[in-house]
């Protein structure tokens, strides 16, 4: 937050020098950065010269059972089977589970995958939102998420706009609320969290209107400051680094993405709320609106966008949870695919809705399915890809991949693609000087 009262030397209009640095600072997880500090790590990088791509990844924590979504069994026996049936899609042959009917008449637009192989029994986003497991590089800090990496190879598309934004809450299981990881990157590149503290800090209004008259008034006293020390020889290199944080601090592009009074109450109501958010418990609530929040921050300029829709750990009355979690998926997906099309954003965009495992054939005593690492499922849309396809296949109890198994890194990699970074040849150094390549596999063939 902007300290106007500093508590001890004070230059123009009592601002110490200890203080006037801490400027706004954004919370990126447990660190906490000024602007300043995030301003000059971008500079470092350079302006961006690539067209704005951007992906929105959600992730479905808790892993969603795929069999009762885009692998619907129907030759299976009603132990396996499971409640629901299958509906046909707008693409003759592909047909997709009774819960998801929007979806479905959409389908030309998305890719289904039913082969994603490679998980763990573990409840975090990490593969997901890195293409790695947690250990990989591990000694060294780990492996960057997407949006860690965009922010270091890309950076900014506007000044005032944070590259990498997390829209989950945390949420009591604390991975399933994580926005994906900087890695051995470090805490530069974390993403902005709008929450607590961290939309807090964008909130300058009422410090405006208190000690500062306009944001004229603002840059003026910065201007004095500068004089000030630079008379006394205090400080050297106040530049333009942190400039573009007050840009960031007086600008309100990030703030009116983030109002959704300002979204007509037409879209707002195509989405919906997701309320009431029911099978909550430790994780994140199935709030609809999020993926238009993530919408207007692509537009706002943002290239990655992550967020948690839902808790689908269903070890129990896993068929009244899909009804619940999977009616308001189909509602806001669906209306995010039409409401990037219609803005001419849907080629410029990859949405992606995927969990870190799949659930156990079998129905349990509890009418629940259990953790099923052997295989899951994603969706995809937009990005300029060959939509309107199925990926890969099951067998016939939905237990393993028997043709065209996916694995998480060859999707990260075509998502790579899709946003303008050659997933084979693009590379960062880590903190050893050593390249390392952002993906070790290549995109999806069928989808490029």
């Amino acid at each position: 937050m902007l300290t106007v009262f500093g508590p001890t030397q004070r230059y123009c209009d009592g601002i110490s020098r200890r203080s006037f640095l801490k400027i706004g600072a954004f919370s990126f997880g447990s660190w906490h950065l000024s602007l300043a500090d995030i301003a000059r790590a971008e500079l470092a990088r350079g302006t961006p010269t690539s067209p704005h791509k951007a992906v929105i990844n959600i992730f479905l924590g808790g892993g969603p059972p795929h069999q009762d979504m885009w692998d619907i069994k129907t030759e299976a026996p009603a132990e396996i089977r499971g409640e629901f049936k299958p509906i046909h899609t707008k693409v003759p042959g592909i047909m997709i589970g009774e819960c998801f009917p929007r979806i479905a008449a959409l389908a030309d637009k998305c890719v289904f995958i039913r082969s994603v192989v490679g998980a763990m029994d573990r409840h975090d986003n990490v593969q997901c939102y890195s293409g790695f497991l947690a250990e990989s590089l591990r000694p060294i800090g780990g492996r960057p998420s997407i949006g860690a990496v965009l922010s270091k190879l890309l950076g900014p598309v506007d000044p005032s706009v944070p590259p990498f934004v997390g829209l989950t809450a945390p949420t009591q299981h604390r991975p399933w609320g994580e926005p994906g990881a900087v890695g051995f990157l470090g805490p530069s590149y974390q993403a902005f969290r709008p929450d607590g503290e961290g939309l807090a800090n964008m909130r300058l209004h009422p410090i405006i209107q208190q000690h500062l008259a306009d944001r004229k008034q603002l840059r003026a006293r910065f201007d004095q400051m500068r004089r000030d020390i630079d008379v006394v020889g205090a400080l050297q290199g106040f530049d333009a680094a942190t400039e573009k944080a007050l840009n960031v601090l007086t600008s309100s592009k990030l703030l009116d993405a983030l109002d959704l009074s300002k979204e007509s109450p037409k879209v707002r109501a195509m989405y919906g709320d997701g309320k009431p958010y029911n099978y909550q418990y430790d994780g994140a609530p199935t709030a609809n609106d999020q993926l238009l929040i993530a919408r207007r921050l692509v537009e706002a300029g943002v290239r990655c966008v992550t967020l948690t829709f839902g808790r689908w750990d269903s070890h129990g009355q896993n068929f009244e949870l899909v009804r619940d979690h999977g009616t308001k998926l189909d509602q806001a997906f669906s209306a995010l695919i039409q409401d990037l099309e219609v803005r001419g954003m849907l080629d410029d965009v990859t949405v992606i809705a995927w969990g870190e495992f799949g659930r156990t054939p079998r129905i349990n005593s509890n009418a629940g399915r259990d953790h099923w690492p052997q295989v899951s499922c994603a969706l995809l849309a937009g990005g300029g890809m060959r939509t309107g396809q199925v990926i890969g296949a099951t067998n016939r109890l939905g237990e393993y991949a028997v043709s065209r198994p996916v694995t998480f890194n060859e999707v990260v990699a075509t998502i790579y693609h899709n946003l303008g970074l050659d997933p084979m040849t693009t590379t960062i150094p880590d903190p050893t000087g050593r390249p390392q390549h952002i993906v070790e596999q290549p995109a999806l063939r069928e989808l490029i």
